[in-house]
């Protein structure tokens, strides 16, 4: 078989060849791509990337929770800095816009807050409800906080709660079976499209 530029064989047809930025304007049909069809479907990725190109992450022994405020919000995956806490993406999210609320105080748990901490985690947490529901129409929330390692907790010394958001339709078996998340969109995306979204902090 002849062996074509594009990795693939066969004919690649009209559809195969290469073509300038501009020149389609219409999706095309990837089965109609030069290539041998096969039974797989394809599941793209491309949220990978941010962890391949994003190197080795901070030593095990630096909290993320401490390290995040102090880059800027794009290094960060901030969404909303507030007085006493912040919120930002998870950097394994559950579900695209899995969002974590944060005291920047280091503290293990929830009895150790503050009330001012108390008060704006449950303020900032009814915030990024509204906004996720306005910005990816999701159907409901799971809200929650693991505390201690024996309980699930990630990072157990730095107080987080999660929000995630879901869809009716996001339960399918690749979770159940395939212990997989299919993430369509970008973290980078999502923060700046939540970001872009929050309300301005009311003037004092």
């Amino acid at each position: 078989m002849e062996q074509h530029e594009h990795g693939g064989h066969g004919d690649p047809g009209e559809h195969g060849r290469h073509s300038h930025p501009g020149e389609h304007d219409e999706l095309q049909n990837a089965a109609e791509f030069a290539g041998v069809p096969d039974a797989f479907q394809r599941l793209w990725t491309p949220h990978r990337m941010a962890y391949i190109e994003g190197g080795p992450q901070p030593h095990i022994d630096e909290c993320p929770f401490d390290r995040a405020p102090t880059l800027s919000d794009e290094e960060g995956l901030i969404v909303a800095r507030g007085e006493h806490a912040y919120v930002l993406l998870n950097l394994f999210p559950y579900n695209s816009g899995h969002l974590l609320v944060c005291p920047y105080r280091h503290v293990s748990t929830y009895d150790l807050a503050t009330d001012a901490e108390v008060a704006e985690m449950a303020s900032l947490t009814q915030t990024a409800m509204r906004v996720l529901t306005a910005v990816s129409n999701c159907d409901g929330f799971n809200i929650g906080m693991n505390q201690g390692r024996v309980a699930g907790a990630g990072v157990a010394g730095h107080l987080h709660q999660h929000i995630v958001p879901r869809w009716a339709s996001d339960a399918n078996f690749f979770p159940i079976i395939a212990r997989t998340k299919a993430l369509p969109q970008l973290l980078g995306d999502v923060r700046a499209m939540v970001q872009a979204a929050w309300p301005a902090p009311a003037a004092r």
